[in-house]
């Protein structure tokens, strides 16, 4: 084994359901810790998962053809700027796997989504982190960071666990000041959520920054985080000299087709996205009225500071029958991040939440 696995600490996903309701003898768990869609899949993508069920016996198509036109025509982009992957933490791998090794170095945030943190680690790579500001990514401190011996910058926007965003002036002074050398990833995991007016379009500038790489999934809005299929989108000539890295059957035929009926299914988009909209205001009102600082969100979650240790809030929930996450925001020991669920699942955290707080008193 290399010598640097032995200091990395696994990814470690939320609890699984099953394994919570046999611990407490419970008969409903709701689980709101790994930024799933509570309301399911497009019924367009269930429906196209069926009927590619019958061909599971062949492999699926290694070039994602139809999908890769699909895209194509949705963003604007030529077929060759696009590269698949199982799930965006593949994706994540395959650029480190392609670009970092020992000498080298990335640089990220220090509180942001951990798969950068490992993909680097396995490579030998040196990682600088950089604190946030307020929650947000510090564009300044990122620049000062990056040196010769820099392969990638990692950016996510919106940023897990935070939620907020980076705007669009910005960002775009950000990359024109990264040295060509470095890959900037601009990770858009959550972009179907954003809605302000200053969230850069990072596909308009693909043209102008060839060393950017755009990062989304279908696991978030669309509701198909089980079939872990994720896409990246950069200039041509990055796209194929990262295709080598890439497994040959790396996206199942049935996530290709589930993802191809997905894009055309606007009305499930739209009222997925609307309902967690809904929802984050539910817990804003929560925290506004018990005086808990929150970080505003641009995706389906959010980070709430609870005034005492995150693993105490979660404790208490758990036997309850709610699962969150804790842990995620690294030098924030009293946060919890919830991912925003259904109305009513929402209603029933927060007044088990209220129950927590009110025992404080």
């Amino acid at each position: 084994m290399k010598e640097q696995l032995r200091s990395i600490s696994p990814y470690q996903p939320g609890k699984p359901i099953e394994e919570v309701k046999k611990e407490f003898g419970l008969e409903k768990v709701i689980k709101l810790a790994s930024n799933e869609n509570p309301f399911g899949s497009s019924p367009k993508a269930i429906e196209a998962m069926n009927a590619a069920i019958k061909d599971v016996a062949v492999y699926p198509d290694g070039h994602a053809t139809e999908l890769r036109q699909a895209l194509s025509h949705l963003h604007g982009l030529s077929e060759d700027q696009f590269i698949f992957s199982n799930g965006l933490d593949e994706l994540i791998h395959m650029l480190s796997h392609s670009i970092l090794e020992k000498g080298s170095n990335t640089v990220t945030a220090d509180i942001t989504f951990s798969s950068y943190k490992i993909a680097a680690q396995i490579e030998g790579a040196e990682i600088k982190e950089v604190p946030l500001i307020k929650g947000r990514f510090d564009l300044q401190g990122i620049l000062e960071a990056i040196d010769e011996n820099t392969g990638i910058v990692w950016i996510c926007n919106p940023n897990n666990p935070t939620g907020d965003i980076l705007y669009k002036d910005e960002f775009e002074i950000f990359l024109e000041k990264v040295p060509p050398h470095v890959v900037v990833v601009s990770d858009e995991a959550y972009y179907e959520y954003v809605a302000h007016k200053d969230y850069p379009d990072t596909i308009k500038y693909l043209e102008r920054f060839p060393n950017l790489v755009i990062m989304r999934t279908f696991s978030k809005a669309y509701g198909l985080a089980g079939l872990r299929i994720g896409y990246g989108m950069a200039d041509a000539n990055l796209i194929k000299a990262l295709e080598p890295v890439r497994q040959p059957f790396n996206a199942s035929r049935i996530a290709q087709k589930a993802a191809i009926a997905a894009l055309d299914d606007h009305a499930f988009i739209d009222m997925a996205v609307q309902k967690t909209h809904e929802g984050l205001d539910q817990y804003y009102t929560f925290c506004e009225e018990y005086g808990l600082h929150y970080f505003q969100s641009y995706a389906n979650f959010i980070l709430i500071d609870f005034n005492t240790s995150g693993e105490e809030v979660f404790n208490y929930l758990l036997p309850r029958g709610f699962i969150v996450r804790v842990g995620v925001a690294k030098g924030m020991p009293n946060t919890v991040r919830i991912t925003i669920g259904s109305k009513e699942e929402n209603e029933a955290i927060i007044n088990c939440l209220k129950g927590f707080l009110d025992e404080q008193k």
